[in-house]
């Protein structure tokens, strides 16, 4: 045979990879006649495993298909087809005949043999019949073989590369000289039946042993023939490639059940991954949400506590550790809420995307639970602040009342100092007619100056009164009390003693008779002149408290009001004065001998005077103190300003952006990474504004450090942008969220984004309050135009969508329904059943029709195969498929099978599968 004529058979099934085999094979024909012998020992071993099915064998190739009888009978074992009834003549023409039945037959499966004639083989051509042969391995034995849509050649050796990639002394390259060490095929063994050989003890440079291992085990446990003998492929440079692809080739098919057994496994890995994360996420979930809820209850008995200190500075750090709690330990609750809330929706998703039920969580630990214990803090927060605040003004107005108190129990008490010694005397008894007189008279002045004490005894009363009420009881109360009931006491011993000396003196009436008339006008006018100016010290000396300009300026015209009667005090002064000096002239005149002191008065020229001189002295004192107080309150007036002026703006700015959020989420305005795209631009806005909140912060600590309770300017508190701020940072997180579950869905259903623009069109039509979700009788008429029939078995109602409104969206999906069904796909949409349903949760139902998510039946179906086609499995059949890990698992929630087939420790993995997918605690 020429070169020219070997060219000539080629296997071409559409398959160039074996096109270029079978010109490798051609070259083959001239070369290493020791290539023949392998080739011809391998054939014939690979014949003889299919023939013996049908109970006979070859023992020399070329010579046993030249009749053609056992060449049909080979294609038909390994095809499982009748091929035509064979000739069963002994002459030439009768073999032609059935070796031409045997080739029509392969070149039916699409083989084209081009100058293989029957002719040939019928003459025993070892060369043409190892050709044939090879051809029909190559179509029956390996063309099925594809790893990764690789070619059959390809596919096999990276088969072989992954299947040995764990055996670090074992590099598959080829299908010759990286076999010739015996350790692939030991490798390819130990891999898939571990037990059969001890791979450890085997060495690289002992080659014989390695392969001769090899065979022997294959053919002793796997059932296949020995193919090769150890001594051809250590005694070859280079063993022939087919021979070697045809031995490995059994191997594979030796293992393919193996095969099924590891893509079944991994079917359940992977389905088990899910479930093993979304409990994960389930406990987290609970966990966030036990801790928020616990900070909760243990916080709002702190606010709830109402309990006042008695002392401005106890309270004034009651108020520090509540301003610490709102700076410093409720932010971080704040963000823990908004992402117990994002965790939420984000496991409902995946539960979705992953066809499993949607999570409940525990009884009392609901994102509507949290909300609601959430809601109890904050007002407990806001009764606790304004009690506070309430605390700390009444406090304020005892304290001032207190030093009123002080100031005025002072002044009393140094003027009845002596005065009960004073009329306790005796000395009328031993006095002259004249001096009685002088007694009656300077006695009558004292009832007068008494008189004149009356009012600020009532007032020191009733300042002690009202300390001591049961609406502000003063912590200092006691004393108050113990020195307002000894000024009483002594104010009616004062009176007592008045009356007796009174009634002593005009028993000795008929002892006065003549007095200075110019000493009792004297202590008449002075003692008048005397109460005023300690009165107007008093006055002057007054403590005060105002909170708004209006106010300090009503004290200041009352003040300048006081100023303008100096001038007319000024003259009884000088009067009084005249009639002291007038005095003084008759007693230098006449030589009175009362040259002394003024018998009716204690008051003297010098007192006046000094007096006087100390009511100048503080009036410009309270000029000062008027100015200081109105530029403090000048002062509130423009920290009320300052805040208001940021208030104004900072809460438009919170609404605005809370609305171009919401219109964000809802509009169509590009794809949904686009809507990403500007919420997060939104966010960074949003974070970059957070100076301006601590500015009004800090203005906002100002104004309550200075205890200033109103502020006319803006209708905005602090307490109202608090709110707006984390509702605005939650609803920002929130929304992104959503987004990004929506493109989680879109590309977990494989959703266009036009899809998902008419998905968005159909839910905005029938959002009517543009609240961002239908309520359920919103999306029932959402339903009705997408073309779902939801009217009753007797009256089918068919609402159809507006193609200029909605486009058509999914008019062809026909679904119908009764209120039943109806029912059912509110339980997937509205898991939590709160009568309203999210744009996600309606593109999650749009979707879920063509989901490519794994089902219980597929799950099953694969741990049938790992099973081995029984209805239960084993501990030891999981252990062995399955990581280690994903095995316990399964092991652990499997209940034990009942069939009537069970064997002691059989499991039920059909109910196992079943679990997964439905309402369980797996």
């Amino acid at each position: 045979m020429d070169h020219h004529h070997q060219q000539q058979h080629h296997y071409d099934g559409g398959e160039n990879d074996y096109r270029q085999q079978e010109d490798d094979w051609d070259r083959d024909l001239l070369l290493d006649p020791a290539w023949e012998k392998q080739q011809r020992k391998t054939f014939t071993a690979w014949c003889n495993s299919h023939l013996r099915k049908a109970g006979t064998q070859i023992e020399n190739i070329e010579e046993d298909f030249r009749d053609g009888l056992k060449l049909m009978l080979l294609l038909e074992v390994i095809s499982g087809e009748r091929l035509a009834k064979p000739e069963r003549g002994k002459m030439r023409v009768h073999k032609i005949s059935n070796v031409n039945k045997a080739l029509n037959f392969i070149a039916s499966k699409g083989v084209k043999l081009v100058s293989i004639g029957a002719e040939e083989i019928v003459d025993g051509n070892a060369k043409m019949t190892l050709g044939m042969i090879w051809t029909i391995i190559l179509r029956f034995a390996i063309q099925d073989i594809s790893v990764e849509e690789t070619s059959a050649k390809e596919g096999l050796l990276l088969w072989c590369q992954r299947k040995t990639a764990p055996y670090k002394n074992v590099n598959i390259q080829n299908f010759h000289i990286s076999w010739k060490d015996g350790l692939g095929f030991c490798a390819l063994i130990h891999r898939h039946r571990p037990e059969l050989i001890d791979y450890g003890k085997l060495r690289k440079d002992d080659p014989m042993t390695n392969l001769n291992t090899a065979f022997d085990v294959a053919e002793k446990y796997l059932d296949i023939p020995k193919m090769l003998d150890a001594e051809d492929i250590v005694g070859t440079a280079r063993p022939d490639e087919k021979a070697i692809m045809t031995y490995v080739s059994s191997f594979y098919h030796a293992f393919s059940g193996a095969q099924k057994a590891e893509t079944a496994a991994n079917r359940i890995c992977k389905v088990l991954a899910v479930n093993q994360e979304n409990e994960q996420l389930m406990e987290d979930y609970e966990k966030l949400a036990s801790d928020l809820l616990e900070w909760i209850r243990r916080t709002i008995p702190w606010l709830e506590n109402r309990v006042p200190e008695n002392t401005m500075q106890a309270m004034q750090q009651k108020l520090e550790d509540f301003r610490d709690y709102r700076r410093l330990h409720k932010p971080p609750k704040v963000q823990e809420k908004c992402q117990l809330e994002i965790n939420f929706n984000t496991l409902q998703t995946k539960l979705r995307l992953s066809n499993r039920p949607a999570f409940m969580p525990s009884e009392g630990k609901m994102v509507s639970d949290i909300s609601n214990a959430w809601g109890s803090l904050e007002g407990a927060e806001k009764g606790y602040e304004e009690w506070l605040l309430n605390e700390i003004r009444r406090l304020e107005r005892l304290d001032h009342l207190a030093e009123k108190f002080r100031q005025k129990a002072a002044i009393h008490e140094a003027w009845t100092d002596g005065k009960e010694e004073m009329l306790q005397q005796k000395d009328y008894e031993t006095a002259s007619l004249s001096d009685i007189k002088a007694l009656l008279k300077k006695h009558e002045a004292f009832e007068s100056d008494l008189a004149a004490h009356q009012d600020r005894v009532e007032q020191i009363a009733a300042i002690a009164q009202e300390l001591k009420s049961n609406i502000s009881s003063y912590y200092d109360s006691p004393s108050v009390n113990a020195r307002c009931q000894q000024i009483c006491d002594q104010w009616d011993s004062l009176g007592v003693l008045t009356q007796k000396r009174s009634e002593a003196l005009q028993r000795t009436e008929k002892l006065l008779e003549t007095i200075d008339q110019l000493y009792l006008e004297f202590a008449k006018r002075a003692a008048p002149f005397n109460n005023w100016m300690e009165g107007a010290m008093e006055d002057l000396q007054d403590t005060f408290i105002v909170h708004t300009i209006e106010e300090i300026q009503g004290l200041s015209t009352a003040h300048e009001q006081f100023k303008a009667t100096l001038p007319e005090a000024d003259k009884e002064r000088q009067a009084i004065l005249g009639i002291h000096n007038e005095i003084a002239k008759i007693v230098q005149t006449y030589h009175v001998n009362m040259a002394g002191t003024n018998p009716y008065t204690t008051i003297n020229p010098q007192e006046i005077n000094a007096k006087w001189d100390k009511v100048r002295q503080l009036v410009p004192q309270r000029d000062q103190a008027l100015i200081e107080e109105h530029a403090r309150q000048q002062n509130n007036e423009r920290l009320r300003r300052q805040f208001a002026n940021q208030a104004n703006v900072i809460g438009p700015w919170i609404q605005t952006k809370m609305e171009e959020i919401g219109r964000i989420s809802i509009e169509m305005h590009g794809t949904l990474e686009d809507q990403l795209t500007h919420l997060r631009q939104y966010e960074k806005s949003i974070v970059n504004y957070k100076p301006k909140i601590d500015q009004l912060e800090g203005d906002h600590q100002l104004i309550q450090e200075a205890l200033i309770f109103d502020n006319k300017h803006t209708n905005y508190t602090m307490e109202h942008i608090r709110v707006g701020w984390e509702q605005l940072l939650t609803t920002i997180a929130r929304t992104i969220n959503e987004i990004e579950n929506q493109v989680l869905t879109r590309d977990a259903k494989g959703i266009s984004q036009e899809q998902m623009n008419e998905f968005r069109a159909s839910f905005n039509h029938f959002d009517r309050d543009h609240s961002g979700t239908l309520g359920t009788e919103e999306f029932k008429a959402c339903l009705i135009s997408l073309g779902f029939d939801i009217g009753n078995d007797a009256q089918k109602r068919t609402g159809m969508m507006d193609a200029e409104d909605f486009r058509a969206c999914l008019i062809s999906m026909g679904y119908n329904m009764g209120e039943a069904e109806f029912a059912r796909i509110m339980s997937i949409v509205d898991p939590n059943r709160l009568g309203v349903i999210t744009f996600q949760a309606f593109i999650d139902f749009m979707s879920r029709e063509t989901a490519d998510t794994d089902t219980a039946d597929q799950v099953m179906a694969s741990f049938k195969v790992l099973a081995g086609d029984k209805n239960y499995i084993l501990a030891d059949e999981l252990r062995r498929e399955l990581p280690a890990d994903q095995a316990e698992y399964c092991i652990a929630r499997m209940t034990p099978y009942t069939g009537p087939d069970a064997i002691p420790g059989a499991l039920d993995y059909m109910s196992f599968s079943t679990a997964l997918y439905g309402e369980s605690d797996l």
